[in-house]
């Protein structure tokens, strides 16, 4: 009879977590340095894990505690994710900017997708990078990845490269707004509904004053809001996929249950009924960017430098090219 608590599995799991933990603290530390910070403790993390993974191997010993993290502390930041999505605002001042970002969601992903099946690149990591596009970046992957039953490696790989590349597009924002024919809450809308991540929404709306990153973030989080119903909408496609197949069909992903409560108390119950101090709800949002970027780590480590050149430089050049002409696309819809 196997006992309920073991030392020996306990400390391998309290250890396995602890390295994630550490290599997203120095992940956390490096992104204060010049240059780097752009590139946000997420990029840096899933950098350090592959560079381990590449120099050192995988930490078989430890990987109770590395799935630990790159599994259910995954699914916990989704769930904490869904504090910062403001429902009522969308519904009230946003529902414009939902109608536009439907339009970005539906553009990055077929255009992702057809853009693969043409340069005949690696479609799983392609639709990943399509669907972070149009959505929220690597909080969209990590939320879908378990639908579409992508691989670990996929996942980190796609959320590392949209981090890079939408932290560049965010600094290219910023450089070129100074000469745009467009007022500040113009500029705000094309960034929130264009750029990949609401980091990077915030990188290149912030110049733009208070107007202009209000805009940008009100659009950003329509594109949020949208997460959920995708979501839906690939587990019914993964299911009937399945049962075509005659595979199994996929587990509900419960998580997204959490996201929506989450959402449903952020928007409705603090501050109606009782208040969050500012300073728990910003400790809370670094939490879950902290757990967010240690389950990065888990999945990082399994990626392969090799895979990586293998596998990634294509769908790197379609993500650029999609991104460039969503902005575009942006501009023109505004």
């Amino acid at each position: 009879m196997k006992p309920y608590f073991s030392l020996t599995s306990d400390r391998t799991l309290l250890t396995g977590i602890g390295f994630t933990a550490l290599i997203a603290a120095i992940g956390f530390l490096l992104a204060t340095l010049p240059l780097v910070n752009q590139a946000g403790p997420l990029a840096s993390a899933i950098l350090l894990a592959v560079i381990y993974r590449h120099f050192f191997g995988y930490p078989e010993f430890i990987r109770s505690g590395i799935q630990f993290s790159a599994k259910k502390l995954l699914r916990l930041a989704i769930i904490l994710f869904g504090l910062k999505l403001n429902i009522n605002v969308i519904i009230n001042e946003g529902l414009p900017l939902l109608f536009k970002g439907v339009l970005v969601i539906i553009f990055a992903i077929g255009f992702m997708y057809l853009l693969a099946v043409l340069f005949k690149a690696d479609v799983s990591l392609t639709m990943l990078l399509g669907i972070g596009t149009g959505i929220c970046g690597a909080s969209a992957i990590a939320a879908v990845s378990p639908i579409l039953k992508a691989k670990e490696e996929d996942t980190a790989i796609s959320a590392g490269v949209i981090s890079i590349v939408g932290t560049l597009f965010a600094i290219a924002y910023t450089i070129i707004r100074p000469i745009l024919p467009i007022n500040a809450e113009e500029y705000g809308i094309w960034a929130g509904l264009s750029l990949h991540e609401i980091a990077h929404v915030a990188l290149a709306g912030e110049p733009a004053g208070e107007e202009g990153l209000g805009m940008a973030l009100l659009a950003k989080l329509g594109r949020v809001f949208l997460l959920v119903p995708v979501s839906l909408i690939l587990v019914w496609f993964m299911q009937k996929k399945g049962k075509k197949d005659n595979e199994h069909t996929i587990a509900f992903p419960y998580f997204l249950i959490g996201f929506i409560l989450m959402s449903l108390f952020g928007s409705y119950i603090d501050g109606a009924l009782f208040t969050i101090p500012a300073s728990l709800m910003s400790g809370i949002s670094t939490f879950t960017s902290f757990i967010l970027t240690m389950a990065m780590v888990g999945l990082g480590l399994s990626v392969s430098l090799t895979d990586v050149r293998e596998k990634a430089l294509k769908p790197m050049i379609l993500l650029v090219l999609t991104s460039i002409i969503l902005s575009l696309l942006s501009y023109w819809i505004l």
